[in-house]
């Protein structure tokens, strides 16, 4: 099966990873290109798409099976409901939308379209976390009681200074991570957006029970638009208690830290990318420490654009970062920014995800 896609979005990620990526299988048709700027032609050749437009709307009239969306953040809801109503297969980079109800909206358009979401999270598919989510499902953490999730990144330019630091990582032959993306609260900039999506992402995946109830957090901009440090405290619906935190300013050349330790009934769960660890004890004495290789914790996004294309050409049936794991972590930090806003009161995140109800 040759599987047809459309892209909407054609900047600086697209080209780094999605693009090169897809044009490199034999089974992927790149139908029509969708963006804006004076490079959009020169993407279009360099990754042989059929045509290139401005306009969203003749992307989606053609032949299509699927539609990879890297637009600006707070396009990204309304983009992928155009594209799941067609009937459309759709990734969509992260954040997937900025408000709860919108995360759940899409979550029960895609379920009930029957087509197939990913959100390209590459350490839901490291085989270190694939092994970690085989011995949680196995029960060996039982019910989860107590959530650490914290992560930190080297991307002070991206979210306050220059964007095209990060190009040392990521380049393309485009320009760089457009700032006003990154670096202004009303599209979706800052680092809970940008970052924590990741590592909630990767606790919402390997549990699949755990939904944040409320949150109650703090963020700082150290002088920045948007958020560079947060820190909340999160209730989840089963009773356990959490934290999330994060930072962004790791020096340049640091590796991202991930860092989740989970404390359940039956045992206690460690996954740190950083330091390349995941161990499981027990409370009976059973153990598990991982033999990681050397840089397997290191980011990447080579696996999900590839299981995207895989899923939708029927060849695989595995989804680690679907619409239900992408809406209860844009639930979360869509919880923490509004209780941060609010002066650090609790907020009570059902609430917020209960409004996508109004919409129907």
């Amino acid at each position: 099966m040759t599987v047809r896609v459309g892209a909407v979005g054609a900047g600086w990620w697209a080209t780094s990873n999605h693009f090169p990526i897809l044009a490199a299988r034999d089974d992927v048709e790149l139908v029509g290109v969708c963006g804006i700027g004076p490079e959009l032609e020169a993407v279009r050749e360099q990754f042989g798409f059929g045509f290139a437009t401005t306009d969203y709307d003749e992307l989606l009239a053609q032949d299509l099976d699927a539609v990879v969306i890297t637009t600006p953040h707070d396009l990204h809801y309304p983009q992928a409901v155009a594209a799941v109503e067609r009937g459309l297969h759709v990734l969509v980079e992260k954040p997937v939308t900025l408000e709860a109800w919108q995360g759940w909206d899409l979550e029960r358009r895609v379920r009930e379209a029957g087509v197939h979401f990913l959100a390209p999270y590459g350490w839901n598919y490291k085989p270190f976390t694939l092994e970690a989510k085989r011995l949680v499902d196995e029960g060996h953490v039982g019910d989860v009681q107590y959530v650490l999730c914290h992560m930190a990144s080297p991307t002070r330019g991206l979210f306050a200074g220059d964007t095209n630091h990060i190009r040392r990582l990521w380049d393309s032959q485009t320009s760089g991570p457009d700032p006003r993306t990154w670096q202004t609260p009303s599209r979706g900039g800052g680092y809970a957006h940008g970052q924590i999506t990741h590592s909630s992402a990767l606790l919402f995946w390997l549990f699949d029970d755990l939904r944040a109830a409320t949150v109650t957090a703090k963020v700082s901009t150290a002088g920045a638009a948007v958020d560079l440090f947060d820190a909340a405290v999160v209730s989840f619906d089963d009773g356990a208690l959490g934290t999330v935190s994060g930072a962004a300013t790791l020096p340049d050349g640091n590796d991202y830290q991930v860092d989740l330790r989970v404390f359940g009934s039956e045992g206690v769960l460690l996954l740190d990318t950083e330091r390349e660890r995941v161990s499981l004890h027990r409370y009976d004495g059973q153990a598990w420490d991982l033999d990681i290789p050397p840089g397997e914790g290191a980011y990447e996004c080579i696996v999900p654009p590839n299981r995207f294309i895989d899923l939708v050409a029927g060849t695989s049936i595995q989804n680690n970062s679907d619409a239900r794991v992408a809406a209860r972590s844009i639930e979360l930090i869509d919880g923490m920014l509004r209780s941060s806003a609010a002066g650090g009161i609790e907020v009570d995140v059902r609430e917020l995800a209960a409004q996508e109800e109004k919409t129907r």
